[in-house]
């Protein structure tokens, strides 16, 4: 499918080639006859202030390129003050009528196509932006008066940082993009909880169900797609669920909701069946990692390749570990508090984290499974949390967590009795955990030098983000890798993307006293 380039798209392109050449002829030495002119007609000092503002502004343009692009209103106005001021600092500082000429033809341009900037701005930060205009104004009037005021040299410099910091803090509340409405609606909730239950053949369409999420529904009510949006970006969370004929409209009716809001859209954890279809809409698709699944009817503890993981359930069934395996709503006050206690001991002062295959509650899903690892004394250990995938009749893992005291082994432990449990219940697939960059991680020395760097850099960080000791457990069973991706819509987008996935899966996040510790409530 070829994606029309819409008129702020070119607007943008003007807006940064008008910067450019604005930039270039400021740094650049004026013709001396024009400048001789101008320099005769003017007060002293006005075209080098010129050549300073001319400078500034193109500057200012080529950042305001990507809001354009975005039909941001605040941009368009924004841009039209400056492109008009830029046209007339480019005559006074030289007569450079070519460059101020190049300004008007922008300017008009923008202009003609006014209606075409949609994306209103964020109304709540009116208030606090006024604020800081006011303590601008306040900077920008003791800079001003300093000789008057007879300020020393350290003061006006502070006095200056100040008034650039506040001009930042000004632009990015002007430019802050229109926030969300909020959590879904229980009645919406309830629908996309029918629609899981009757449609959810995907591993991760549980996983919507998270109460930080969004619905956009289909006209029919048959399906949807879970969204959050971050920082002005729309991150779609797994596949949509639903009639497979109504995925398509679906997505192009959200990207159409998103852009009138200003919003970048990218997909994060796509299937490798929908890939095709972001691609037939124009986005592009890049490959973010590899989720584990287990089938319990083939899997087995015989043979040496997996003879740790036997060896790990063999100790910590020597030591009296049992395992029970309930469903939530059986689960009484006394052993939500204990299997609290157990979270909180593991976490520690770290964020929760997960956004597209984790849970973030445990209670508020009766659907759901707890499998339960007991000592000898009945004392709980750790324990596993599983979603079903209801239409394909698979169960997914949202959760593992145990005591710190415990042996080591006991996790291995809980997911073979996870398996054997699924094996029982006749579960089609288990899936364990999604491992990002796997393949890379998996990486040989045989392997393209690009996969290899990136595996040298993922090994780097293992400390912060853990992502090489979770795959290596993932590989101790054996599983089917099933690739997953991330989709966005321009390449321009991709490093906002990725700061919007990392932050909503709580990657950013360093530990701290202000980490939430609620009940298990936020798993």
């Amino acid at each position: 499918m070829t994606v029309r380039r819409p008129a702020p798209f070119f607007l943008a392109l003007g807006a940064a080639l008008a910067g450019s050449i604005g930039i270039i002829s400021a740094l650049t030495p004026e013709f001396a006859d024009r400048y001789d002119l101008v320099r005769g007609v003017l007060p002293p000092g006005l075209p080098e202030a010129a050549r300073v503002v001319a400078l500034a502004f193109g500057l200012a343009l080529i950042w305001l390129a990507r809001g354009l692009a975005h039909r941001k209103q605040r941009a368009w106005q924004l841009a039209v003050v400056i492109v008009a001021v830029a046209a007339a600092a480019h005559l006074v500082k030289g007569l450079d009528v070519e460059e101020a000429t190049v300004s008007l033809l922008l300017l008009a341009a923008l202009w003609r196509y006014r209606e075409q900037f949609t994306a209103p701005g964020d109304a709540a930060v009116l208030r606090p932006l006024a604020r800081v205009l006011v303590a601008l104004a306040v900077v920008a009037l003791f800079v001003t008066l300093r000789e008057v005021l007879v300020v020393t040299k350290i003061v006006e410099n502070a006095l200056v940082l100040l008034g650039i910091l506040l001009t930042f803090r000004a632009l990015y509340l002007w430019f802050h993009p229109l926030a969300d409405k909020g959590p879904h609606t229980d009645e919406e909730h309830a629908q996309a909880r029918a629609v899981v239950r009757d449609q959810g053949r995907d591993s991760l369409a549980f996983f919507a169900l998270r109460r930080d999420k969004r619905y956009l529904f289909s006209p029919s009510r048959r399906t949807f797609l879970a969204y959050r949006v971050v920082n002005g970006t729309a991150l779609v969370s797994g596949d949509p669920i639903g009639e497979p004929e109504e995925l398509e409209e679906l997505l192009v009716e959200f990207r159409r909701i998103a852009h009138a809001a200003g919003w970048r859209v990218a997909a994060l954890g796509a299937s490798d069946e929908l890939v095709p279809l972001y691609r037939r809409l124009g986005f592009h698709s890049v490959y973010l990692g590899d989720e584990a699944v287990v089938r319990p009817a083939e899997f087995s503890l015989e043979g040496r390749p997996i003879r740790k993981v036997r060896q790990s359930v063999t100790r910590l069934r020597k030591a009296g570990f049992t395992v029970r395996t309930l469903g939530v709503q059986e689960v009484d006050a006394d052993l939500r508090s204990e299997i609290a206690r157990v979270s909180a001991e593991w976490r520690g002062r770290w964020p929760e984290r997960g956004f597209t295959m984790t849970m973030d509650a445990l209670w508020d899903y009766p659907e759901s499974v707890l499998v339960l690892a007991e000592d000898a004394g009945g004392r709980i250990g750790g324990f596993l949390h599983l979603v079903p995938s209801p239409a394909c009749g698979g169960w997914s893992l949202a959760t593992m967590r145990r005591r710190r005291d415990t042996p080591n082994g006991l996790m291995e432990f809980l997911i073979v009795e996870a398996i054997s449990w699924a094996r029982g219940h006749d579960v089609s697939e288990l899936s364990l955990n999604f491992a990002v960059f796997a393949k890379a991680l998996r990486a040989t020395r045989d392997a393209s030098l690009g996969l290899r760097l990136l595996r040298a850099g993922l090994l780097r960080f293992d400390r912060f983000f853990q992502l090489e000791r979770l795959h290596s457990f993932n590989r101790k069973f054996f599983p089917v890798w099933r690739p997953r991706f991330v989709c966005f819509e321009r390449w321009t987008d991709a490093p906002l993307v990725a700061l919007a996935y990392l932050h909503v899966e709580q990657l950013l996040t360093p530990p701290g006293p202000w980490v939430r510790d609620e009940d298990l409530a936020a798993v």
